[in-house]
C-alpha cells in the first residue's frame, strides 16, 4: 500500500479514483489542479502521482517534472482525454511511468498502481538488503557520496566495472553494493583475489580445468566463471594478474566466451564483471606489465574509491559503526581519542581505522577509550603513550605481554591469524611469541613452589 497524489481538475472523476484507490488501502491525497499537487509534493512521502496532463494554469507536465525533482522522486501516472502519440512519447521520455487514455475502467488502474507500488516496495527490499550484506560502507563525505551515486547508476546495467583505490579503502564492500542493486542481485556472487594464486591455480580457478589437464589435476572442476552464472564476477587485485591470463580474460570480455583448460570447448557464460586494484594501471599499460587492449576492456566505467584521509568526515562516523557492530555505544570512544582519530593520516585505509579499534578495545578493556590505547593513531610512535603510562608505576614485561597473547586469543576466538591481526603481527611472530612464552613458563615451572598453577598460552602448533 502507498501514499498517492491524485490531481484532476474533473472533480467526479477525481473523487472517483481516489475512493477506489483508499477502499485498496492505499492513503490517497485529492487536489483539483496542478499548482495544489506541485504544493502538495513539497511534504514528504509520496509514492505515486496520477495527474490529469490538460489542467489550466499548472498543467500536467509541470507536476511530472516538479515529481521527477524530488529524491526518491514518485512514480508518475500521466492521464488524458486528447490522447495523441506526440502527449504519449512526450510524457513517457519525460520520466512518466505509465499513461493512460480516458475513459480507462477503474480495474485498469487498478492494476497499473499495483504494478507500480509493487515496484516500489521490492526497490525498497532491495536497499534494505544492500545496507544488511554492505553494512560496513560509510559514506557522509562529498567524496563518499560520488561514490554511491555512480554505484547505484551503474549497478542496473551490466556493464563491466573498474574500482580504483588504495589498499583498505573498501572497493570489495563497492563491489558487492553494485552487485545487491543490481538485476542479477539474486544471482551469486563469487570473489577471486588474484594476488593470491599462482598464475597456473588462478587459470584452472577461473576458468576451470578438466581431469588430467595439469600435474595434480585429479578430478573436473567447474571454476568460479561456472559458479558465477547469471550473477557477478568480482576480481579483485586485478592488477597482479599476469600478461598469460589477461588474454584469456580478454577473450571472455570481448566474446562472453571461455574454454576451460584441457578442453577445446567453447563454453558461454552470463556473468556480470567487477575488478579492482590499488595500482597505477595506466603508468601499467605504459611499462608493459599490463595489457592496453585488456585494459580499455575493464575500464569501461571507472569507479575511484578515496581514501579515508581524503574524506575525514567519514572517520567518526566508521568508528561509531565499528563499536556499534560490537554492541558498544559511541560514548565508549572519548573525546580525545576522536581528536586523535580525525588527525592520523591513516595510510591504511578503514582497515587500519578498524584494527587500530579493534587493538585499543583489548588495551581499554572496560574503560573509555583514550588516545594512548590507539597505537600509532593515538599520536607519536607505535604504543608509545602506552608504554609511558604504564612504566610510571612499572610492570612485568613477560606478564603484560602473555595478558596481551591470551585476550587477542580469546577475542579471535582461538583463532591464530586472526589475533595476529589484531595485534598488528605476523602469524609467523605470534607463534614465535607463543612458543619463547611457553618455553619461559615452563623454565619457571622448574622452579615454582608447589601449588602454584602455572597459567599457560595454546602452543605454536
Amino acid at each position: 500500500m502507498g501514499r498517492i497524489l491524485v490531481a484532476d481538475d474533473e472533480p467526479k472523476l477525481g473523487r472517483v479514483v481516489a475512493e477506489m484507490l483508499t477502499l485498496d488501502g492505499h492513503h490517497v491525497t485529492r487536489v483539483s489542479g496542478g499548482r495544489q499537487a506541485i504544493a502538495e509534493l513539497q511534504q514528504p512521502g509520496t509514492d505515486l502521482v496520477i495527474t490529469d496532463l490538460k489542467m489550466p494554469e499548472v498543467d500536467g507536465m509541470a507536476v511530472l517534472a516538479e515529481s521527477l525533482r524530488l529524491s526518491p522522486p514518485p512514480a508518475v501516472i500521466v492521464m488524458t482525454g486528447h490522447a495523441t502519440t506526440e502527449s504519449a512519447v512526450g510524457a513517457m521520455k519525460a520520466g512518466a511511468a505509465d499513461y493512460l487514455t480516458k475513459p480507462f475502467t477503474m480495474d485498469e488502474l487498478r492494476l497499473r498502481v499495483r504494478r507500480l507500488c509493487d515496484q516500489r516496495l521490492a526497490v525498497q527490499r532491495s536497499e534494505q538488503l544492500v545496507d544488511r550484506l554492505t553494512p560496513a560502507l560509510v559514506g557522509e563525505s562529498p567524496r563518499m557520496q560520488e561514490v554511491l551515486t555512480a554505484a547505484a547508476k551503474v549497478a542496473p546495467t551490466s556493464t563491466t566495472v573498474l574500482l580504483l583505490g588504495e589498499s583498505g579503502t573498501g572497493k570489495s564492500q563497492v563491489a558487492r553494493r553494485i552487485h545487491y542493486q543490481s538485476a542479477v542481485s539474486g544471482g551469486p556472487l563469487v570473489e577471486v583475489h588474484c594476488a593470491a594464486l599462482p598464475e597456473t591455480l588462478l587459470e584452472g580457478e577461473l576458468f576451470g580445468h578438466e581431469k588430467g589437464a595439469f600435474t595434480g589435476a585429479q578430478q573436473r572442476r567447474a571454476g568460479h566463471l561456472a559458479a558465477a552464472e547469471d550473477g557477478t564476477l568480482f576480481l579483485d587485485e586485478i592488477g597482479e594478474v599476469t600478461p598469460s591470463t589477461q588474454v584469456k580474460l580478454l577473450r571472455f570480455l570481448q566474446d562472453r566466451t571461455y574454454t576451460p583448460l584441457g578442453t577445446t570447448t567453447v563454453r558461454p557464460a552470463n556473468v556480470r564483471v567487477i575488478a579492482a586494484t590499488n595500482r597505477d594501471l595506466d603508468a601499467a599499460v605504459g611499462s608493459g606489465a599490463f595489457r592496453e587492449d585488456f585494459y580499455y576492456r575493464l575500464n569501461v566505467f571507472t569507479i575511484v574509491v578515496p581514501p579515508l584521509r581524503e574524506r575525514r568526515e567519514d572517520i567518526l562516523p566508521l568508528a561509531r559503526r565499528f563499536l556499534a557492530g560490537r554492541g558498544l555505544p559511541p560514548e565508549k570512544l572519548s573525546a580525545a581519542a576522536e581528536e586523535r582519530l580525525l588527525h592520523h593520516p591513516w595510510p591504511g585505509n578503514v582497515r587500519e581505522l578498524e584494527n587500530a579499534l579493534e587493538r585499543a578495545l583489548i588495551l581499554a578493556g572496560e574503560e573509555v577509550l583514550l588516545p594512548q590505547h590507539l597505537g600509532p593513531a593515538g599520536g607519536g610512535g607505535r604504543a608509545r603513550n602506552v608504554a609511558s603510562e604504564l612504566l610510571v608505576e612499572g610492570f612485568e614485561l613477560d606478564a603484560f605481554e602473555r595478558e596481551l597473547l591470551t585476550t587477542a586469543l580469546a577475542r579471535a576466538g582461538g583463532n591464530k591469524s586472526a589475533a595476529a591481526r589484531l595485534l598488528g603481527i605476523s602469524r609467523r611472530r605470534l607463534y614465535s611469541r607463543l612458543e619463547s612464552l611457553n618455553a619461559a613458563e615452563e623454565a619457571e615451572g622448574e622452579v615454582r613452589p608447589a601449588g602454584v598453577r602455572r597459567r599457560g598460552l595454546p602452543g605454536g602448533a
